[in-house]
């Protein structure tokens, strides 16, 4: 009689936690459908104030004919492709000398070995320097500057030189992502890799590497969309890329449609970078947030 008593308030028990859970997620999606009403309603009022704003401001029509004219986007679209063609293929070129060598000012920043010391004292001065002068500073001193010596077997291109003022410049940034990423790895893994009968070198290939290049896609995914934007910087030395087509068709015809036009061809590019880089770091958190639960 006990038992079965027993057994018929556990059933009781069970269902009215079970009652309260499905209470408790019922309560949970009402909320979330509540804050979602509230998220579009105040979004679409506030981007209708403000189209408001702007199509009702005095200089609409004149900003619309000079900034917005479809048919001047449609006549400047093809050359804006080719030119930005042109951008696509050296920002590839440059970002896999970037990779390259900020990988290798890296491994030798992280070296402490004492016969590597000069290699590592010249990689830390080429990387503070780097790092500390403006990208377009640096383009126009290479740009102009290597022509300049008249030395034989220098490379006079200015698509090369603005490539290679580019490559220099973000070698600095990435080799600290890189840097940062080895110094995460934490001290018992070369340890554990030693222990197994690794050298240096292939602990650092096989086990440092991947662990510091996965922890640090994010931050590089960054500074690759900061290139992307930065090879415009190069048409300062003369190559027809997607930026000088709109400056040549603006300071032609006097209309800005072809800048406009530009920039959303480098949106298109930068946004979904930015938003697989948020994928990757939100999938980051939450492989740390499980990892630290079950820890």
């Amino acid at each position: 009689m006990d038992g079965r008593r027993r057994r018929r308030s556990g059933a009781v028990l069970s269902a009215t936690t079970l009652t309260r859970q499905e209470e408790r997620a019922a309560a949970k999606r009402r909320r979330a459908r509540r804050g979602a009403l509230i998220a579009a309603a105040s979004t679409i009022a506030f981007f209708g104030i403000v189209i408001a704003l702007v199509v009702t401001a005095p200089g609409w029509d004149e900003v619309k004919t000079t900034f917005l004219d479809w048919h001047d986007f449609k006549k400047a679209l093809p050359d804006l492709l080719k030119g930005f063609w042109l951008d696509i293929k050296l920002f590839v070129i440059v970002e896999c000398c970037v990779l390259v060598l900020a990988l290798v000012l890296a491994l030798i920043r992280s070296t402490r070995t004492p016969a590597l010391f000069p290699l590592r004292l010249v990689s830390t001065v080429f990387t503070d320097v780097m790092r500390g002068l403006p990208v377009v500073l640096l383009v126009y001193t290479i740009g102009f500057g290597v022509p300049a010596l008249s030395l034989h077997g220098l490379p006079t291109d200015p698509l090369v030189l603005g490539g290679i003022a580019l490559a220099l410049a973000y070698s600095g940034y990435v080799a600290e992502v890189f840097r940062s990423g080895i110094s995460s790895v934490h001290p018992s893994q070369m340890a554990g890799a030693l222990a197994l009968g690794l050298t240096r070198a292939q602990a650092m290939r096989h086990v440092i590497l991947p662990q510091a290049i996965r922890r640090v896609i994010p931050p590089l995914l960054n500074d690759f969309i900061a290139l992307q934007k930065d090879v415009a910087l190069v048409s300062f030395l003369g190559p027809i890329e997607a930026f000088r087509v709109a400056q040549i068709e603006a300071s032609s015809n006097f209309i800005f449609t072809p800048i406009v036009g530009a920039g959303l061809l480098y949106l298109c590019v930068t946004i979904p970078m930015t938003r697989w880089v948020d994928h990757l770091q939100n999938k980051e958190r939450r492989v740390r947030g499980v990892a630290e639960v079950s820890a």
